[in-house]
Order: structure tokens, then C-alpha cells, then sequence
């Protein structure tokens, strides 16, 4: 019979071991976006469609839900710094392969490894909720997002200036060293958390989906999540055919500028946090989702203007950013010894909906270029902001 035993002591969480948390899960989480501004370039050197390169982008955001899937609930029942460890070679190996990759099929295969291993940041998060004390739990969850947001936002400005002064393959093998560095500095100071769940892996997988079912926070913070992250994916994934084009005829350095643009949202998490440690979030989340339905009206409406591009780009991170602290915020708080799977439930819905997100905008592109690319984002982003309020109506302690 599977147990679940009671926690047991965990180390104290210094600020030592917070900063490591979040500067390291904004250097795995970066892994996943190197790509982006790069697509143009990869699409120019494998001789193929800009929707073709921009499926790189999807395969690697599908990997990342596999990896969140399969990987990230075994932090439940493994000593969690162990299987940290055993992921960094994973990582390293397909960001090799893909620095190598001889073909675009190749590259392909290649993303989608490198998102199943990079999925190490959802092992923090859990890791630093289980270690913080339970008042500064919103404060500590937003920190560790703070760095997973600048560094998914900063990947794309790293990139975009080695995609145009070293070219793309350079990126992938910087990114293979970062990591070999990371993995020193984790192995000599990441504290070890033993594991609290008994079962086997199977049992362990088995008790997603009642996870799922029984709690309605669980489900409500999921989709509304997915929805939003696809409508940001979609953003991001084709900005740079956008830039590209006229009146901006930019490169890809310039697209990766943006993501310093972006990282102006992801300084909010810890002050998120923190409110979601003492009040009701139902309306502060139905005001940040609403600021990402609006930066999809000013890239409607305003099109070909730089000025209005930057002040979208800034109101969508800063409202991506705080909902997903909320969500994650309301998740931990459910049930302390499932905290990995229901991270692994949240985050799977996630980036299936980011992936989601991509894969419409890539062929929204081809079909209705930037307009349909609006389109798709201010679908998902309302969708996300119905469920929102819908499901918190229905649910009056929803935050």
C-alpha cells in the first residue's frame, strides 16, 4: 500500500541558497527560449519555411511539458539534489547536439530533449516553498519566479546578440558551458531534502490525475494558466519575423533586446508574492490577466509603432509574471507533501497551452502575418480571463 509519510525536518532556507535557486532557475529555464530570436537565422540555414523553424520553438516547449510530466513528480519520491544532479547531463547532451545538429529534423529532435531536461526550475520552486517558512511562502515562491522570468526574458536578449555576432550554433554550446558551471556551484552548496512520498513511480504518476479532480484551485490556476502562457508564447515565438519585416526591418539582436524590456514584469513576482501571502487575489489576478489582453490591442492597434511594441511588451511580462505567482502562490498551499506534482499538474497545463500558443502563431503567421498573430494571443488571453471569472464566481475563496 502506498504512504505518505510525515514531512521530515528540512534544512533552514538561507539567502545564500535562495539567490543559488533563483539565478540557477533562470539559467536552466533560458535553455528553453535561446531559439527564438534565432529562428530566422536557422530557417536561412537549413533552407526552410519561417514555419518550419518556428515548430523548433513548439517541439521545445512540448519537451518541456514531457519533461514536467515524467521528471519533476519523481522531486516527491527521489532525494530531490541527487535527481537535480542526474538532469545536468542530460541537459549538457542535448545542447550539444543541437550546437551539432546537421539538419533542421535534427534540431528538432535536439529541442525536444533539451526541454524535457530543462526542467529543473520546477524542482526549485517546490524545493524552495518546502524550505521556506510558511509565512514568507508567497515571498520566497516569487523570488525563485523573479529569476525563472529574467531568465526565460534575457535568454532572448543573450541569443539574439550571439545569433548576430557568432551566429546560432555559438548559442548552444555557450549555453552547454553555463550549465557544466551551474552544476559545479549546486553540487557544493544545493541543500538535500529527503523525500516524504513511499509509493512507487507508478503510484506516484497514478495520483496526478485524482490531484487533478479534487482540487478546484488545482484546475482553475492550471487553465487559466495555459491559456495566458500560450498567449505570451505566441508573442514571443514570432516577434522575430515581425522585426524582420518592414517598417522595422530589424535583426535578431534587436528582438532579443526586448526581452530586457520584459524583465521590467519580472522584478513584480516577489511584491506579488508577498500580497498573495495576505489577501485575496481573485481581483488582483483578473487586473493582471486583463493588462495581457490590453498589450494585445495596443499590438493591434498600433502595429507598426516601436513605442506602443515596447509599452505592450512591458504591461504582458508584468501580467504573465504576477497571475503566474498568484497560481502558484494558491498550488503550494494546497496539500505540502504533493507540492512537485502539483507543480508537475499546473506546469504541465502550462506549457502545453504555451506550446499551444506557439504552434497557432507560427502558422497564424504564414497565413495573416502580425494580425493573425494578435488575434491568436487576444483569443487565448480572453479565454484565459472568461475561466478566471467564471470559475472564481463559482468559487468564492478562489485567489
Amino acid at each position: 500500500m502506498n504512504t505518505t509519510s510525515p514531512p521530515s525536518p528540512a534544512p533552514l532556507l538561507t539567502k545564500a541558497t535562495l539567490w543559488l535557486m533563483t539565478i540557477g532557475a533562470g539559467l536552466v529555464v533560458a535553455n528553453i527560449y535561446y531559439n527564438q530570436p534565432l529562428l530566422g537565422d536557422i530557417a536561412r540555414t537549413f533552407n526552410t519555411t519561417e514555419a518550419k523553424a518556428g515548430s523548433i520553438a513548439m517541439y521545445t516547449q512540448v519537451g518541456y511539458a514531457l519533461g514536467l510530466l515524467l521528471l519533476v513528480p519523481m522531486g516527491d519520491m527521489l532525494q530531490r539534489k541527487r535527481l537535480i544532479m542526474s538532469d545536468f547531463a542530460f541537459i549538457i547532451g542535448s545542447l550539444l547536439l543541437g550546437a551539432f545538429s546537421p539538419n533542421i529534423y535534427v534540431l528538432m529532435g535536439a529541442s525536444l530533449l533539451i526541454g524535457i531536461s530543462s526542467v529543473i526550475p520546477q524542482l526549485f520552486i517546490p524545493l524552495a516553498a518546502h524550505l521556506a517558512k510558511p509565512e514568507e511562502r508567497g515571498k520566497v515562491v516569487g523570488t525563485v519566479l523573479s529569476g525563472l522570468l529574467i531568465g526565460i526574458l534575457l535568454s532572448r536578449t543573450l541569443s539574439g546578440f550571439v545569433g548576430a555576432h557568432l551566429g546560432w550554433r555559438a548559442m548552444f554550446l555557450i549555453a552547454a558551458g553555463l550549465m557544466a558551471l551551474l552544476w559545479i556551484a549546486l553540487l557544493r552548496l544545493l541543500p538535500e531534502v529527503h523525500p516524504d512520498y513511499k509509493g512507487t513511480y507508478r503510484s506516484l504518476m497514478a495520483s496526478l490525475w485524482p490531484l487533478f479532480r479534487q482540487e478546484p484551485l488545482l484546475r482553475l490556476s492550471s487553465i487559466r494558466g495555459g491559456l495566458l502562457f500560450g498567449s505570451f508564447s505566441a508573442f514571443w515565438s514570432t516577434l522575430v519575423f515581425h522585426l524582420e519585416a518592414p517598417p522595422f526591418n530589424a535583426g535578431s539582436d534587436v528582438a532579443g533586446a526586448f526581452g530586457l524590456i520584459g524583465a521590467v514584469g519580472a522584478f513584480a513576482a516577489p511584491v506579488v508574492g508577498r500580497l498573495s501571502d495576505k489577501v485575496n487575489t481573485k481581483n488582483l489576478v483578473t487586473a493582471m490577466i486583463s493588462l495581457v489582453v490590453f498589450s494585445f490591442v495596443l499590438y493591434g492597434v498600433f502595429s507598426t509603432s516601436m513605442f506602443w511594441l515596447i509599452a505592450g511588451v512591458i504591461l504582458m511580462d508584468l501580467g504573465l509574471q504576477a497571475a503566474h505567482t498568484s497560481n502558484q502562490t494558491t498550488i503550494f498551499a494546497l496539500n505540502p507533501q504533493a507540492r512537485n506534482r502539483l507543480n508537475t499538474v499546473y506546469m504541465f497545463t502550462y506549457f502545453v497551452g504555451g506550446a499551444l500558443g506557439t504552434f497557432l502563431a507560427s502558422h497564424a503567421w504564414v497565413r495573416w502575418q502580425w494580425m493573425g498573430v494578435v488575434a491568436t494571443g487576444l483569443l487565448l488571453s480572453s479565454l484565459s480571463l472568461l475561466v478566471h471569472l467564471f470559475f472564481s464566481r463559482k468559487k468564492k475563496n478562489v485567489s
